[in-house]
């Protein structure tokens, strides 16, 4: 894929939703570190429905550890690997607590250092929470990347440092969220929505779906 198609593809996005940012509810960079942590292998929804409870009983780390281990997990129960997640949560709220002012880092090496936090919620943290222009990798992204010709790579990280190589600068703090809101709704898993997609003419995926008739 050429240069001027990608940054057309990029701008059709833009035009399509010109401030894209994350469905998972939050309002400080804690409350969001927590609500992607619970997201791994859950939807949005399902979390948005816990912290919308959690969040006005516990919605910083010390709060959260006031709460302890078994009150936390009465919150979030209904995700799915809730004790893995609810154990690696208030590890971090006692690491942001004692290391950080109970502030959520701003570098990756420390947000990294979290337990349950890989670089992808890392990126996600960076992008959504500080403005960083990260690309934070998902299934859904890792799809739309390669199944467009945006960014081709075996691993979530050759799709990450491609997209982030390759993506005009104009468009990088916001190509995160275009990526998996279109993955998420028109470029799905099984049966893509190419009729209905806006760049489904610059797209490279050679099995398009074709329209009904």
């Amino acid at each position: 894929m050429n240069a001027a198609k990608r940054a057309e593809i990029y701008a059709r996005l833009r035009r399509q939703n010109p401030h894209p940012t994350t469905e998972l509810d939050y309002s400080t960079p804690f409350e969001l570190l927590v609500a992607v942590v619970l997201s791994a292998q859950a939807t949005d929804t399902g979390v948005n429905k816990a912290t919308a409870k959690l969040f006005p009983a516990a919605n910083t780390p010390q709060a959260i550890l006031d709460l302890g281990l078994a009150g936390l997990k009465r919150y979030i129960r209904t995700i799915g690997l809730y004790n893995n997640k609810a154990a690696n949560i208030m590890k971090t709220c006692r690491i942001l607590v004692d290391d950080h002012d109970g502030k959520v880092p701003r570098t990756r090496e420390a947000l990294e250092a979290l337990p349950g936090v890989g670089r992808k919620t890392a990126n996600v943290i960076l992008n959504t929470a500080f403005g960083e222009p990260t690309i934070a990798v998902d299934t859904h992204i890792f799809r739309v990347a390669n199944r467009t010709g945006l960014a081709q790579g075996k691993t979530p990280l050759e799709v990450e440092k491609r997209l982030t190589r390759l993506t005009p600068e104009e468009f990088r703090k916001d190509a995160h969220h275009w990526l998996i809101l279109h993955g998420r709704y028109v470029c799905k898993a099984r049966k893509p929505a190419c009729p209905d997609c806006v760049i489904a003419d610059l797209c490279e995926f050679r099995d398009k779906t074709p329209a009904a008739k």
